[in-house]
């Protein structure tokens, strides 16, 4: 399949996309890659995604390796590819065992979790596949990350679901370089 919204040439953006390209080079990020190519069609929604993002993704009250486990679990349950091969990657490195993330590609639950990571996954899975976290599931949020994190938690997989929205319906271009991708 052919990538659709793809990138646009410098010549071609207007003021505003310029302007909106420049604060995400000029922030944390460093570039306009990913969900920001097909997002740089409405550069204020682009830009308050990105503010939005920036938020959840390094400074979240779950902090960064939760936000990572639950950034792969969106990016499983969207099949999104791109999202993978761009936080795979990250999560090893702040400590997300490789058996868990190879677990959670194959779309099974990782036998070796930690107590704070076996809660991340559970609540993320139950949010996703039945569009409502149990009672119990949420008690174990609520004891470890207290009401910010849940609603942070709550935010990371809104916030990813999102960006795998828009990444598959612009047939985003997955990165070729990384040896991170999800089976089929």
């Amino acid at each position: 399949m052919s990538e659709r919204l793809g990138p646009i040439l410098d010549h071609h953006l207007t003021p505003a996309q310029r302007a909106g390209a420049q604060e995400i080079v000029d922030g944390p990020r460093g570039a306009v890659y990913g969900p920001f190519i097909p997002l740089l069609r409405s550069p204020e929604l682009m830009l308050h995604a990105q503010r939005m993002g920036e938020y959840l993704r390094y400074r979240s009250a779950i902090g960064p390796r939760l936000s990572e486990l639950a950034i792969l679990v969106t990016a499983r349950q969207w099949d999104q590819q791109v999202e993978w091969a761009i936080h795979a990657p990250i999560a090893a490195q702040v400590g997300i065992p490789s058996s868990v993330i190879m677990a959670i590609a194959r779309r099974q639950r990782p036998g070796d979790l930690l107590v704070d990571e076996a809660v991340v996954h559970d609540f993320c899975c139950e949010l996703h596949e039945r569009k409502a976290v149990s009672d119990r599931v949420y008690a174990d949020a609520l004891s470890l990350f207290g009401e910010q994190g849940v609603v942070d938690l709550v935010g990371i997989n809104g916030y990813y679901t999102f960006l795998a929205m828009v990444m598959n319906t612009a047939r985003t271009k997955v990165p070729e370089e990384g040896a991170w991708r999800m089976p089929d």
